[in-house]
């Protein structure tokens, strides 16, 4: 069997920021949330990362992450663009946007040859989540059905203090195998928990406490990149009717029609640690005391990537 491989999606990565120079370091060694993902991958057993970005960025990506997990990794960059789409199909004149993770995926056939983990490149997922992945895609190739898995997250280590997120909510079985995943668009921290709404606002319907919820932390064999290849005309077919300019084909979705088809199971392996991101500007100072804490309690070496191994 293959060796399982890392693709971190990154092609939005410095959209926020007009580019990957602007991107703020969280402490003095110039550590940004992706080493973290990296670092954790790589001693759960990940030898190799394929990195998903914009053929743009590719020297300012290179020159800021690639080039110091290299000596560590085996690296590849794959790109996602928006006029990779099949023959006979256009991309509208208007639209500037991506075509969503499910393409962004499908960006790295010509590069999986395996088991594979796809992960966001803006999330702290924590070192647990990482060896959990690895042993599954480890032991469970495909079979008369498509074997995936992802990592879930219990709601309330996933929210922020200072506005809404958007978390698919998961559904399980008895036996922890995922039965749907609903997109809940709107989701707060309010003082008897984790809560939704889909009126802006005006009624609110509360999440238990424990719920798991996607992160979209994934893990894959290479089956999924034919049945994103087979589907994605007849994502093009609907969306660009109903939706040209914004439509997306997300993974998830992909995922969800391979369950209701009874092609796939994806076993939900529970994670507890915490997530972070820097979902508002004022989560920020908090993901940095995070870190530092959990450097000092030597979770992490102070230097992730020396120059010289």
């Amino acid at each position: 069997m293959r060796e399982p491989v890392l693709v971190i999606m990154a092609a939005g990565m410095g959209s926020r920021y007009g580019g990957l120079k602007q991107i703020d370091p969280l402490n003095a060694q110039g550590d940004i949330i992706i080493d973290f993902s990296i670092y954790d991958a790589m001693r759960a057993g990940f030898k190799k990362v394929i990195f998903i970005i914009k053929r743009e960025l590719e020297q300012d990506f290179r020159e800021k992450i690639g080039n110091k997990i290299a000596p560590y990794m085996d690296v590849e960059y794959v790109y996602q663009e928006i006029d990779n789409i099949p023959e006979g199909y256009s991309v509208p004149e208007e639209r500037v946007k991506p075509w969503g993770t499910g393409h962004a995926v499908l960006s790295c056939i010509q590069s999986i040859h395996g088991p594979f983990a796809v992960i966001n490149a803006d999330d702290f997922y924590g070192r647990h989540a990482f060896e959990t992945l690895y042993r599954f895609l480890k032991d469970h190739p495909d079979d008369k059905c498509y074997r995936y898995g992802m990592v879930g997250y219990r709601i309330e280590n996933t929210l922020t203090d200072f506005g809404y997120v958007s978390r698919g909510v998961c559904k399980t079985d008895d036996q922890g195998m995922l039965m749907e995943i609903q997109e809940r668009t709107h989701i707060e921290k309010k003082e008897e928990g984790a809560a939704f709404t889909e009126d802006d606002g005006r009624t609110w319907t509360k999440i238990p406490s424990g719920s798991i919820v996607s992160m979209n932390m994934w893990g894959f064999n290479e089956s999924l990149l034919s049945e994103l290849k087979n589907r994605f005309s007849m994502f093009l077919d609907k969306g660009l009717k109903e939706n040209p300019l914004k439509c997306e084909y997300y993974l998830p979705g992909v995922v969800g029609e391979l369950l209701a088809e009874k092609k796939a199971t994806v076993n939900v392996l529970p994670s507890e640690d915490r997530w972070y991101g820097v979902t508002y500007r004022e989560d920020k100072p908090v993901v940095v005391k995070a870190i530092e804490d959990m450097k000092a309690r030597g979770d992490y070496p102070q230097v992730l990537w020396p120059k010289h191994k």
